[in-house]
């Protein structure tokens, strides 16, 4: 569905890339998580694939096409994207913010959507917002702000879903529900990318882990292939142990007490 190829990006100025010749493919049914310290390259790999920084080289494709050779609304139809910050210009209702996501369907001359308000419905229920949708944006804590912007890309009915950080500001029982959510949606035959800083998380749902160090790729495979102690000491300069979920068997990380400098 998603293919990164071969990546490079370079911001002005920099000395060296922040992403360098990153490959890896987002298949439909299956949850694929980047994870990797801060500065890695995580979510410049999102920018990239929506175009906010050029590539230096390599290409990223959406159904095979190039995703700069598409228009933004097709792009749009396709791939859904909850970015790691974003703030609308002026408060909106909840429900009027969430009806944004419906924009790529619409026609230049015409708001006709007969699939909308349908959309937005499942889009509310499965983001778990019904309760605040007639508030405004600027009335929402942290946590319900970041679920009130995954119901919006619900509502764009993509074929893939792209999340930078979707769990930040969720308590234990929400960013369960989110992961919760994203497996289901996989199972529905969609595309899931999603960056996260919560390992033990992604080593439960994720079916592929890219691990980013350095804007290269450290690892790349099942978490059980990823998750392994003498890799991620390397790439998190930090002491750990990967154990075994009690749970479910996946991979579990537990960071141990750093040594004190004298």
């Amino acid at each position: 569905m998603i293919r990164f190829d071969d990546v490079v990006v370079r911001y002005p100025r920099a000395t060296a890339p922040a992403v360098n010749g990153v490959s890896f493919d987002v298949p439909t049914e299956t949850i694929t998580a980047i994870v990797g310290p801060n500065g890695s390259g995580k979510s410049t790999l999102v920018r990239a694939l929506l175009g906010r920084v050029m590539l230096e080289r390599g290409d990223i494709y959406v159904d095979g096409k190039s995703a700069a050779q598409l228009d933004r609304r097709k792009l749009a139809r396709r791939v859904a994207v909850v970015s790691q910050r974003e703030e609308p210009a002026f408060p909106l209702t909840v429900r009027d913010y969430i009806a944004l996501g419906r924009h790529p369907h619409t026609h230049l001359w015409s708001s006709v959507d007969p699939a909308g308000a349908a959309a937005i419905a499942r889009a509310i229920e499965e983001a778990e917002v019904a309760a605040f949708v007639d508030r405004t944006t600027d009335e929402l804590s942290g946590g319900e702000w970041q679920r009130v912007r995954i119901a919006r890309a619900l509502a764009q009915d993509a074929s893939a879903l792209v999340l930078d950080e979707p769990t930040t500001y969720l308590d234990i029982a929400h960013e369960m529900a989110v992961f919760e959510l994203l497996d289901a949606l996989a199972r529905r035959d969609q595309a899931i990318l999603v960056v996260s800083h919560q390992l033990n998380l992604v080593a439960r749902f994720a079916h592929r882990v890219v691990l980013l160090h350095k804007g290269t790729v450290a690892a790349a495979g099942a978490p059980t292939d990823v998750m392994r102690g003498d890799v991620l000491e390397r790439v998190y300069e930090w002491p750990l142990v990967v154990t075994r979920d009690p749970a479910v068997g996946a991979p579990a990380l537990l960071p141990l007490r750093g040594r004190r400098k004298p």
